[in-house]
């Protein structure tokens, strides 16, 4: 797609409405992690730096359009200013009266955060008049937010056909590094996908299977698959019922030409907890009063080698439940693989996804990684192959 970045627009004493993800966690009224508020800090220096007014309009939760006091916007404001090191106003409100005596105090260069955009219930429902309001205070739009981009609201469609419209530098690197994995990558390509239930998958399953050369299923799911091959998962987590879908999108694999890649052996234990007794065995012998709780060593060895044989990999989810040892060990080698095959040049990699993001942080290597995406639900629907709202409203014709 073609659109507009920072370097495009002229933002000299311009109002600049900049949509950002500042629905960080919080607790007690602080801030416990910055990670997204580090991520908009290029935008906004940018901006300011070329004396443009940074406006910036963000969500907190859901207040469902309510005034919420626990959803305030507010605890934002210092953690914010710490960071990019420069004073930041707060408007208490997004539209009308403070919010445009708030801005046009403003001067060139200056930060002011309006609260919450959830509080008015003409944002989720992209009300035309509510999105005016916005439009309002503003001269020009930037979309900073790849990870509300799958959400048509005021702040993050309905702005970008109001205003001469651009990418911020997190929603820039977000497209770009998602085009070169999946719109035009370097082939052979490799998605490796992981998680819990096939169901919450399906989509993006059926989607990859037709734009990827090799599919590694691991985590729970895997189990699924199994099951609709004839294996015997005992205990395991297991959607039984989606047996037909499985079977539909392996045959879906081999029309396209993908190949998909199963475990072969399995980490099994009688019960689910950190450092539970467990041993690796093959597939045709799982106990029927046992649990897969991980891939096995062959099965590693696998992933390894389709790595190896890749040029791009898209990762989301892990192989195993990484979140209790000794359950994590096929996430971890996996990963770590990828990684030192990427500081190589040998492999372009892309992930995203909560699980995902927390499994690359376990095994140390996310900053290995050529992208990691925070963006979570529009990192899923862009796998899925949906239009993101956000992103499509930033698409020009020339």
């Amino acid at each position: 797609m073609s659109y507009r970045s920072l370097d495009d627009m002229d933002f000299a004493d311009k109002r600049v409405l900049v949509r950002v993800d500042l629905n960080v966690p919080m607790e007690d009224g602080k801030v416990t992690d910055t990670t997204r508020i580090e991520r908009v800090l290029p935008t906004i220096r940018d901006i300011a730096a070329k004396n443009g007014k940074v406006i910036l309009l963000a969500h907190f939760g859901r207040p469902k359009g309510e005034r919420v006091a626990s959803m305030s916007l507010k605890p934002v404001v210092r953690p914010l200013s710490e960071l990019l090191g420069l004073h930041v106003d707060f408007a208490e409100d997004c539209v009308g009266p403070e919010a445009r005596a708030a801005v046009e105090k403003m001067v060139p260069g200056g930060i002011l955060l309006l609260e919450n955009t959830r509080y008015h219930k003409g944002e989720e429902k992209n009300d035309p008049d509510f999105a005016k309001a916005l439009a309002e205070n503003g001269d020009v739009y930037v979309n900073d937010a790849f990870s509300a981009a799958h959400r048509a609201h005021a702040s993050t469609e309905g702005l970008a056909h109001l205003l001469p419209a651009c990418a911020g530098r997190t929603m820039q690197a977000e497209l770009d590094a998602l085009g070169a994995a999946l719109g035009s990558p370097k082939r052979p390509v490799l998605a490796v996908v992981g998680g819990a239930k096939v169901s919450s998958k399906i989509d993006l399953l059926e989607n990859l299977v037709a734009r990827v050369d090799m599919l590694v299923i691991g985590g729970g799911m895997a189990n699924t698959f199994l099951a609709a091959q004839g294996t015997d998962v005992g205990k395991s987590l297991c959607e039984h019922d989606l047996a037909d879908t499985a079977r539909r999108i392996m045959d879906k694999a081999g029309a396209e030409g993908c190949e998909i890649v199963l475990p072969v052996d399995a980490v099994v234990a009688r019960e689910f907890k950190a450092n539970a007794a467990s041993e690796t065995m093959a597939l045709d012998s799982i106990p029927a009063d046992a649990m897969i709780l991980d891939v096995g060593a062959k099965s590693i060895e696998t992933v390894k080698e389709k790595i190896d044989a890749a040029a791009t990999l898209v990762w989301n989810g892990p192989l195993g439940a990484f979140e209790i040892e000794p359950f994590d060990r096929a996430t971890v080698a996996a990963a770590r693989h990828a990684a030192a095959r990427t500081k190589s040049g040998a492999l372009l990699s892309v992930a995203g996804g909560g699980d995902t993001v927390a499994a690359l942080n376990h095994a140390g290597v996310a900053q290995d990684f050529s992208y990691v995406s925070t963006a979570g639900g529009a990192f899923l629907e862009w796998l899925e192959g949906k239009v993101l709202p956000g992103v499509a409203a930033l698409e020009r014709e020339n």
